[in-house]
């Protein structure tokens, strides 16, 4: 077989889960064909003759082009802020499977929890909890010790553990983000404190921050990367909100506000036992691009 023939065989036969791999790391499908694209042109490259095992290989490739691109990300989400402004006041293929089955079942909700997490914690976690790929080989990629991004792939698994997933309280958890969109909007700031938690935590992306401070004279409340405490969230949101909708956010409740017919920023709630445990901004346009934004009727929000 010649070189072509042998190395575009091996890499038609990982396209699906390199693709797959890819996306969990990076949560853009427009991204992940980028780095699998990249992936392919350094395998052509490559001296192939010493490539053992190709799926690996590629595999470690798509990781590293992965890495990049998230180190990368913040300079390439800079937007044009002026115009923006708020009226805020090698497996078997079964065992492959199976792993792309759960991958996808919790993929939603999952990609929101690690856009949270630092570039090698996310490598960390995908490359070895969703596709079982071992510590030894992880830790060149990311430039660790072996000890060390098991360390790093632990304290993602509990970032990950912790957060909210869709569950059959989803209507209840509707009901109290309803709740505070409401008292937020009539500036009652005794029912805000009653429906957050006594430790919850307000996050905002870069772009919210920037936003924030640009609208800073036009009553836009005032983000920081992190709010904690729920005197000072509802200081920062009591009178707020105005124009907001009720939606479902990758499955989970939460609201949105839009320009022109297009979601500009996201609040994203995390509920449990019926109090709000963290609140995260969303207004990086690559990850709003990337949410799953269904809006709830008005009569709803009633």
């Amino acid at each position: 077989m010649e070189k072509n023939d042998w190395l575009t065989s091996h890499f038609e036969a990982t396209r699906n889960h390199l693709q797959a791999v890819a996306y969990r790391m990076l949560g853009s499908r427009s991204e992940a064909e980028d780095a699998v694209q990249e992936a392919w042109i350094r395998l052509n490259r490559s001296d192939s003759e010493r490539i053992n095992n190709p799926g690996g290989w590629l595999t470690t490739v798509v990781a590293r082009v992965c890495l990049d691109m998230l180190r990368s990300r913040k300079a390439a989400r800079e937007d044009s802020l002026e115009e923006i402004t708020l009226d805020l006041s090698e497996e078997s293929s079964d065992d492959l499977e199976d792993k792309l089955i759960i991958a996808d079942a919790i993929g939603p909700a999952l990609l929101m929890v690690l856009d949270k997490l630092a570039a090698a914690e996310r490598i960390a976690f995908v490359l070895h909890d969703l596709f079982d790929v071992s510590f030894a080989e992880i830790a060149p990629i990311i430039e660790r010790t072996e000890m060390a991004t098991r360390q790093i792939a632990s304290r993602a698994r509990r970032q990950v553990s912790g957060a909210a997933l869709p569950t059959k309280n989803a209507a209840r958890q509707q009901e109290v983000v309803a709740a505070f969109m409401q008292a937020s909007r009539q500036g009652n700031f005794e029912a805000l404190i009653r429906l957050l938690h006594p430790d919850v935590v307000l996050r905002a992306d870069q772009t919210a921050i920037k936003v924030s401070t640009a609208n800073k004279a036009r009553g836009a409340p005032q983000f920081v990367a992190e709010i904690i405490g729920a005197h000072a969230v509802a200081d920062t949101l009591n009178g707020s909100a105005q124009g907001a909708q009720l939606s479902l956010v990758n499955g989970l409740a939460g609201a949105t506000w839009g320009m022109n017919g297009k979601t500009v920023v996201a609040f994203c709630f995390t509920v449990n036992d019926e109090k709000i445990t963290a609140i995260d901004i969303v207004m990086d346009k690559p990850a709003i691009d990337n949410l799953d934004i269904q809006l709830i009727d008005n009569n709803q929000q009633q």
